[in-house]
């Protein structure tokens, strides 16, 4: 599609006529913000981001989805296999161990979803020593023994635990033991340390994420009371208050558009405040590298439903936090060109994000 289809009819942004003109005015110069991020001042060319009256995503906040939610896991026989081997090195080692699949496998088994991404969390060993045993016990039964990989903590990459990876029957698996997290301030780096269930389950990003399947048991695991329910309404929302998730981890903000946006779920009421407060954001804007909010944006662009994703961004207020201009541009900037892109992007954006172009 080019752009000329994608601009509005002729005279419908009368506004920017002036451009035309031999002499262009001179680009108004920057202005601090209250999160942080240098804005080009108000001037005659300056067009905010807004939502459009009975248009805007945010008004899914009053839509109530529809989700089928299934009332067990339904494994397949590869996952089958897999599960009980795993049980078989627990019993022959006498280990106790309780073995919970967490996160988004679960949601999304539950949702009828296929997932190959199995994160297994131990809630009495460190990752690699279990996967030292399930070595051990494929020597025992005169198998071929696996490579271990191990991914070192790096809270850049939401890191925060050591993980050890391993081949079984075909099928990458992650373990790592269970954890609970406490923040200092103006860090989104935490204190790590072993935990329970309940309290790993309560530190998840979002309620449909803290689900977990509870191998030696076979059965679903709420323990914040509130993932099931959440799910089926078809609502993001956070275990602990939202506020106080964001400021712990910024990040969270945009991970919780991106599930939203991916599945057509409703941010709930007060994350919604949350993610639109002005310290959140300006956590947002100074906590998170332009690498990791970079990140988070590939992921929401490649994903089912982009323009969603950049309507909550619009609506919540992020848009110059999440596409902040930087300081200092290596190599410069050719002269006006960053002016011209801070005037001609946010109206574009509204005419691509309305209701009716996207009939």
């Amino acid at each position: 599609m080019s752009l000329r289809l994608l601009l509005p009819p002729r005279g419908s942004l009368r506004l920017l006529s002036p451009l035309r003109r031999r002499q262009t005015p001179r680009p108004p110069p920057f202005r601090a913000t209250a999160t942080g991020v240098p804005h080009r001042a108000s001037s005659f060319f300056s067009i905010p981001i807004r939502a459009f009256t009975g248009v805007s995503g945010m008004a899914a906040g009053t839509h109530k989805p529809t989700v089928e939610v299934r009332e067990s896991v339904e494994l397949t026989e590869e996952e089958e296999r897999i599960f009980a081997r795993l049980l078989d090195v627990v019993r022959h080692f006498g280990l106790g161990t309780q073995l919970r699949v967490a996160g988004g496998w679960v949601r999304d088994k539950l949702l009828g979803k296929g997932s190959a991404d199995i994160d297994i969390a131990l809630d009495n060993m460190t990752g690699q020593n279990f996967c030292e045993r399930v070595n051990e016990y494929s020597k025992f039964m005169g198998e071929e023994q696996k490579g271990i990989g191990v991914i070192q903590c790096n809270p850049d990459q939401s890191k925060h635990l050591e993980t050890a990876r391993m081949l079984i029957y075909g099928i990458w698996i992650d373990f790592v033991n269970l954890r609970s997290e406490k923040y200092a301030e103006n860090s989104r780096i935490p204190t790590v340390e072993i935990g329970t269930a309940k309290e790993d389950a309560l530190r998840r990003d979002l309620t449909i994420n803290s689900l977990f399947f509870n191998i030696n048991t076979k059965s679903v695991e709420d323990l914040t009371g509130r993932g099931l329910e959440d799910l089926k309404k078809g609502l993001i929302d956070t275990p602990l208050p939202a506020k106080s998730t964001f400021l712990d981890d910024p990040l969270r903000v945009l991970r919780a558009i991106r599930f939203a946006a991916r599945f057509s779920f409703t941010l709930a009421e007060d994350l919604k405040e949350a993610a639109s407060d002005e310290k959140v954001k300006s956590e947002l804007g100074s906590k998170i590298s332009r690498e990791r909010i970079g990140h988070e944006v590939d992921l929401m662009m490649s994903d089912k439903h982009p323009v969603n994703a950049l309507r909550y961004i619009r609506d919540l207020g992020l848009f110059y936090v999440v596409f902040a201009f930087p300081e200092k541009l290596e190599p410069p900037a050719l002269d006006k060109h960053d002016w011209y892109v801070s005037v001609l992007l946010p109206p574009f954006l509204n005419i691509c994000l309305s209701r009716d172009f996207n009939k």
